[in-house]
């Protein structure tokens, strides 16, 4: 039995036996949330493209970007079948409800003194919020809060221990220098949070803003294998993004209007559209550009002048390939590709039931310290003794043990020099054993059995101590990558994942279609010939991946839906995209892995 299962059972047997009805609904939330999707919280600075990241997550124009009442608020959007309505939750226990605004978006007022506003929940019919809840938070002018309840209302609308987000996607600003100050507080919201390197992910936004940099890229990774070193104890990894050309792509901002002015730049002579790039304003206000006020407006508004000169340089290519070309030069990333947002989404999923648990864990813990009388006394002792370290339930987040060292690392509890603490965070970095060590596949077993030597005596040296425990840890990781294949037959194994529903029409009518990119062409022979999930989404995996995939799929063929000029061409790419989804929620239903 896997850990989320123990939980859910330790929950029903502890809340059976409780009296107190307010210990028991704690308890009975516990459960309901290891259940819930994975909620992912966006944080940032004021101004550091926090908005506009989570618009590209949700493939949706719905978070305000500009200042208004919705950028001072916790939203929250959940998935939910009366798509648009928005719940507002008021401090006083009222909840307010209104509806999104046309085109998806967060209306101006809330209908509700902001300040009586607790938090705000947005319903969106879309099958990706089925797995995650994302948790878009107010901009912070710095990361310092007073003690663990404001921060924990700062990021999540509620001082409560027990509703607060799983995974936290922090955005930070391309420009901004670490220092030791800036470094310690944000060490200090994420553990007041209950978020470490496990569960956090750092992003370095707007890397187009910096300098005159033709391409930024270059200059980006630079700074983000910089950011990590920095950071590397408090994050589990740190990539660069351009959030604008994520929002732009995903959300299928640039319509005909904008299409053509695109077009129409790219007849100019190259000497005359760079003297109209030179100043954005000029390219709004010359009378010597070829566009409108409001299309160079809007144009500079989703692309800014690096995903301007992109668009123009790819505009013949046609709608879809821009689109495509756009969310390849934003660095958002699809699928599980790793270094990019959307990989460490992917991250997020494969972990998804071992953070719930983790969580879940840390808020029994809490309930089991909360104040009882009577039976209730001894009811939260037994749960205490069943949260134990060298209990199944805890003992069994084998996949949690190498960031629970890191973590160590970091409240320095354990003590290593520098040659460890690389090999340490390259173990934390990679699910590949080949990649966590650092060697060819076929090297895994005796590099592994070398480092096995170095933790063991660490963990000698550190007996009796939490950094002991902590480096057993990683000598148990180390041990079971050194085994010989023999002794690996009692290996997780997964069941198939069943095939999704899918109209033949619908992709044969993509398949015919000049404007469908030859990636997704392929994925759509997968599609159409796999005999169960993973074959469908063109993996050999088992459940996590194939959601993490199918996830990325339904949101890609949903985006190219708003490309396609023909309606019945929309439609099939709609069916798609809801073959992917139910693909994606039949994964995550799936359940554990069975041992062979």
């Amino acid at each position: 039995m896997n850990p989320s299962d123990r939980l859910r059972d330790l929950c029903g047997t502890t809340i059976a036996k409780l009296a107190d009805p307010g210990l028991r609904d704690r308890v009975h939330q516990v459960r309901v949330r290891l259940d819930a999707p994975l909620k992912i919280a966006v944080a940032g600075a004021v101004s550091s493209g926090k908005s506009t990241l989570v618009n590209a997550l949700l493939g949706l124009p719905v978070a305000p970007v500009d200042a208004g009442e919705c950028t001072r608020v916790v939203t929250q959007y959940e998935y939910g079948p009366d798509d648009g309505r928005v719940e507002v939750e008021c401090e006083d226990g009222r909840t307010v409800v209104t509806r999104l605004a046309p085109g998806h978006r967060l209306p101006a007022e809330l209908g509700v003194p902001i300040d009586l506003v607790r938090r705000v929940r947005v319903h969106l019919a879309s099958e990706a919020l089925r797995a995650i809840t994302v948790v878009d938070t107010p901009g912070m002018n710095t990361t310092t809060v007073e003690n663990e309840r404001a921060a924990r209302r700062m990021l999540f609308g509620t001082d409560q221990d027990d509703d607060h987000a799983q995974a936290l996607i922090y955005v930070l600003r391309y420009v901004q220098a670490f220092d030791d100050t800036t470094l310690a507080e944000f060490r200090g919201l994420t553990e007041a949070c209950g978020m470490t390197c496990v569960n956090t992910l750092a992003v370095l936004s707007q890397i187009d803003r910096r300098g005159d940099e033709d391409d930024p890229w270059p200059t980006a990774r630079r700074l983000a294998v910089k950011a990590y070193a920095d950071l590397r104890a408090s994050v589990f990894d740190v990539v660069p993004v351009i959030g604008l050309l994520a929002e732009t792509a995903g959300t299928g901002a640039l319509g005909p209007a904008e299409l053509d002015g695109l077009a129409a730049l790219a007849a100019l002579d190259e000497a005359d559209l760079e003297f109209l790039l030179l100043d954005l304003d000029d390219l709004a206000d010359s009378p010597d550009s070829p566009l409108s006020p409001e299309v160079a407006r809007r144009l500079i508004r989703h692309l800014h002048r690096y995903g301007l000169r992109t668009a123009i340089t790819h505009s013949a290519e046609g709608p879809e390939a821009l689109r495509q070309t756009l969310l390849d030069k934003s660095g958002f990333g699809v699928g599980a590709r790793t270094g990019t947002v959307a990989g460490g989404i992917a991250h997020f999923a494969r972990r998804a039931d071992q953070l719930k648990a983790l969580a879940a864990i840390t808020q029994l813990r809490r309930v089991s310290r909360a104040p009882a009388f009577g039976s209730d006394l001894a009811v939260l002792d037994g749960l205490a003794a069943e949260l134990d370290e060298t209990k199944p339930i805890a003992a069994g987040l084998h996949g949690l043990r190498i960031f629970a060292a890191v973590e160590a690392v970091a409240r320095g509890q354990l003590v290593l020099a520098e040659d460890m603490q690389n090999e340490l965070f390259q173990l934390a970095r990679s699910d590949d054993p080949a990649e966590q060590l650092g060697v060819p596949a076929h090297e895994v077993p005796e590099a592994a059995r070398r480092a096995t030597e170095r933790w063991r005596a660490r963990a000698m040296i550190e007996r009796g101590r939490v950094g002991g425990q902590r480096a057993r840890d990683v000598l148990g990781v180390l041990e079971d990558l050194a085994a010989p294949p023999v002794l690996q037959t009692q290996a997780p194994i997964f069941l198939p994942v069943a095939p999704a529903p899918v109209d033949g029409d619908a992709v044969r009518r993509l398949l015919a279609s000049p404007l469908v990119p030859a990636e997704d062409r392929q994925a759509l022979a997968h599609l159409i010939a796999g005999a169960d999930g993973a074959a469908q989404v063109g993996i050999a995996a088992g459940p996590p991946d194939v959601a993490a995939y199918a996830a990325a799929l339904s949101a890609r063929f949903r985006s190219l839906s708003h490309f396609l000029p023909f309606t019945a061409d929309r439609r099939a790419a709609e069916s798609v995209s809801d073959s992917y989804a139910h693909l994606a929620v039949t994964a995550v239903q799936k359940g554990s892995p069975h041992v062979g």
